[in-house]
């Protein structure tokens, strides 16, 4: 399975800030919780990620 894989499972995506004082992605599907807990500084560079991907996905459809 890789990025191009398409799936049909439905997952809700929560984004967070935790009473630690990191940055929480929460992942759940049906049977499957996944907490991803990042420092703001990493949160920052996967946001910085998710813009460049989502400009490199508006070139790609024209």
């Amino acid at each position: 399975m890789g990025i191009n894989t398409e799936r049909d499972i439905e997952a809700n995506l929560q984004i967070g800030p935790t009473d630690q004082g990191m940055v929480r992605l929460f992942i759940e599907a049906p049977g499957t919780e996944i907490p991803m807990d990042f420092d703001p500084e990493e949160a920052e560079e996967i946001a910085e990620e998710i813009r460049a991907a989502a400009q490199a996905a508006r070139a790609v459809k024209g």
